[in-house]
């Protein structure tokens, strides 16, 4: 029953063994993957990898540093790729804004903006990278009219986290909660009903320095029954209906 709602399967680090990542998550009982686009190559490799295995479903995203040299020519191909697959993924992202180094600011907004657009029109739910702009990003989606919000990683301080729960949007959980005080803290304020699982894999792993893949969500699970105070097999059914909730 267990769910990973954002892993970059295309990545380099699974070229070699895909196939046995894959087994691992079944076998540790992952019942859903969500391999996130960040580009247009990566966005047609995740639907290859999603035809493929049984347990995986794409996510077509504009990772919003990578698309700030694109020629409008480039964008407004990648964006056509998304809506005319629009009925072979299940979500859009990892889309949003980093504001990381404060690079031009202005036109990421504008390009958020038009995904945004795009989100409405395409009528799915929006996987939001935020990092040092999840103030600007909340703003953003709150003058929209999405519903299905889940907010990756999300990092911005406890008055937003409540902000972002008021308006109903969902918070993926890292599994580097094993030693992040901030997820800790997310997960003890937020109600499970608003909690989904993630890897990001290959990134945050739970043992620094290796690589994460999807059969680690369970590690999350086993975080959040701690601090919510339920049995695994609980949090499990609680994750399973939140993501079947928004995605099914």
């Amino acid at each position: 029953m267990l769910v990973d709602v954002h892993a970059h399967l295309d990545f380099k680090e699974f070229e070699e063994d895909l196939d046995k990542v894959i087994e691992n998550a079944e076998k540790a009982g992952v019942s859903h993957i969500i391999t996130s686009g960040v580009n247009h190559e990566a966005n047609k490799k995740a639907l290859e990898i999603a035809k493929k295995y049984k347990i995986v479903h794409a996510s077509l995203g504009l990772y919003p540093l990578d698309i700030l040299d694109l020629a409008k020519e480039e964008l407004n191909k990648a964006i056509e790729f998304i809506e005319k697959n629009k009925n072979k993924f299940i979500a859009i992202g990892e889309v949003g804004l980093d504001f990381v180094s404060r690079e031009r600011e202005k036109e990421q907004k504008e390009n958020f903006l038009g995904i945004i657009d795009l989100v409405e029109k395409l009528k799915k739910p929006i996987l939001v990278h935020s990092r040092k702009a999840e103030k600007e990003c909340i703003e953003m989606l709150e003058s929209s009219r999405i519903k299905k919000v889940i907010l990756h990683c999300f990092s911005g301080g406890m008055k937003l986290v409540k902000q972002a729960e008021d308006n109903g949007w969902n918070f993926s959980v890292p599994t580097n909660i094993i030693y992040s005080n901030h997820f800790q803290t997310l997960v003890e304020r937020v109600s499970i009903n608003s909690l989904l699982t993630e890897t990001d894999a290959p990134f945050l792993s739970p043992i620094k320095g290796e690589r994460n893949e999807p059969k680690n969500v369970a590690v999350s699970v086993k975080k959040i029954s701690e601090i919510k105070k339920l049995n695994e097999s609980e949090t499990q059914k609680v994750i399973l209906n939140n993501f079947q909730k928004i995605f099914q």
